[in-house]
């Protein structure tokens, strides 16, 4: 009895039986262990080798294998193997408190899995969405075929907060956003515009998905329930007599660009309207929005345009051309008898386009109008750019292959212990004239030059007057 006793009181007055006497693993296996990344095989053989069970051996493979398992957690083991981003896959993660509905947002740019075609290309477009963390309702979402950028998050911003028209009757301004470190949505121009709203954006630690796991899941449920099911699916399993490094579906195959936009906003209004949630007692997105009966906060939409547009600068004059800005000039039917009269006008723009800009009231701030390039290139030449850019990256690229395959030195393949034997040898002339193409021409070098850290020359002509020299101070001794 008194020895069941003590053995409560060293166990926090709880009788922990003694258990059996086993195997444990010593600071120098843990390092073995650790330099082999994990693989208890190996380290076991070297253990073996260097005598440190004995010998013969007096622990065997298996009861090594069982002290791994025991003193080791499944996460510290994944970690040994796959590293860090093997070892967070075992976390386990605290639940939100859910709130209400606008007062955290997520946001995140997901990569659709499905090729699309993009006036005769194949190419992956993006999605970037804002989701109410509190109903799991998607307020909002912009698509681009390519890489988003910040005009995508404005974009997608714009159609969140809005609720009138032809958006959704989910949105407002919500009072916190969370996002992760994307160089997107750490620009200047979507932080100034969240802070003319009045809300907080959190910019999220790296490599910590779990802490906006809504958007997360609604990432997760579009590859899954959506992307999977379109032709094009990026991940479709090939068969023997799908031909290596050829594409699996064909570009007549593809969905056009429209229709898959029409197929994301439908499968978003399934999403807000028809599919319920364990998390919300088995409502749908729509119905936990409407049941939650905290005020919404809304903009005009002039004064929501006007926020998420960038300041093109100083103000700028009307002239009988218009309004110069980038080395174009940009016209509205608006300007007619406004021109030669000194009206000082301030330009906004969205980010990347070019085509069209807003123009104000320099003193005022007051919306004049839009204008639009005048000498916006035509479509035919704007494809036959686009495809002289792609040869000139083309040729640039195989340029840099070769290059890289020429700098790159071989060797002669041994099967014995051997000093390494260059393969890639030239003659003299060979290299003197490689050496002649390599060369930086006179040209590129005189405009990689630096005059300033030099002495400029004296002039040379004889009918420029030099500067008289300083007189010599006189010896005085």
């Amino acid at each position: 009895m008194r020895r069941w006793m003590d053995n409560a009181d060293t166990h926090n007055g709880t009788y922990t039986p003694q258990g059996r006497r086993h195997f444990t693993l010593t600071p120098a296996m843990h390092e073995a262990l650790a330099r082999w990344n994990g693989n208890a095989a190996a380290t076991y053989r070297e253990l073996v080798a260097d005598g440190i069970f004995g010998s013969p051996p007096r622990v065997s493979q298996a009861t090594f294998y069982r002290a791994v398992d025991r003193e080791l957690t499944p996460g510290q083991r994944a970690a040994l193997r796959g590293g860090e981003a093997a070892r967070r896959r075992h976390d386990v993660h605290a639940l939100r408190p859910h709130g209400n509905r606008n007062d955290v947002w997520e946001t995140d740019h997901v990569e659709a899995s499905v090729f699309v075609n993009v006036d005769g290309r194949r190419c992956k477009p993006w999605i970037t969405w804002f989701i109410d963390h509190a109903t799991a309702i998607i307020c909002g979402l912009a698509i681009t075929p390519h890489q988003p950028s910040q005009d995508a998050i404005l974009a997608a911003a714009r159609d969140a907060i809005l609720c009138t028209d032809h958006h959704r009757p989910s949105g407002g301004i919500p009072r916190k956003i969370r996002t992760d470190r994307g160089r997107d949505f750490l620009g200047k121009c979507v932080d100034e515009a969240f802070k003319k709203f009045g809300t907080e954006l959190i910019v999220l630690p790296p490599y910590s998905p779990h802490l906006k796991g809504t958007v997360e899941a609604i990432n997760g449920a579009a590859k899954h329930m959506l992307f999977k099911g379109l032709p094009g699916y990026a991940h479709t399993p090939r068969s023997r007599r799908d031909r290596r490094g050829q594409p699996l579906w064909a570009l007549d195959e593809l969905l056009d660009y429209e229709t898959f936009v029409t197929v994301v906003l439908d499968w978003v209004d399934w999403w807000n309207n028809d599919h319920t949630i364990a998390r919300l007692y088995r409502r749908t997105p729509a119905q936990a929005w409407h049941a939650d009966l905290t005020p919404i906060d809304t903009l005009d939409p002039g004064d929501l345009h006007t926020y998420t547009l960038t300041d093109g600068g100083p103000p700028r004059k009307i002239t009988s051309k218009g309004v110069r800005w980038k080395s174009a000039y940009y016209v509205g039917e608006w300007m007619h008898g406004h021109s030669s009269a000194g009206e000082m006008v301030r330009l906004r723009h969205e980010p990347h386009h070019y085509h069209r800009v807003e123009l104000y009231d320099a003193d005022t701030l007051t919306y004049r109008g839009p204008a639009f390039r005048s000498d916006e290139m035509s479509p035919r030449q704007a494809r036959e750019l686009r495809n002289a850019r792609r040869r000139e990256a083309d040729r640039y690229a195989a340029k840099a292959h070769r290059a890289r395959k020429n700098a790159t030195p071989r060797y002669a393949a041994t099967s014995v212990a051997a000093a390494p034997e260059p393969l890639n040898r030239l003659t003299a002339s060979q290299a003197a004239a490689q050496l002649r193409e390599l060369q930086t021409p006179e040209g590129h070098l005189q405009a990689e030059a630096r005059p300033d850290l030099l002495n400029r020359p004296q002039p040379a002509s004889t009918r420029w007057t030099k500067p008289l020299s300083a007189p010599k101070p006189q010896d005085t001794e």
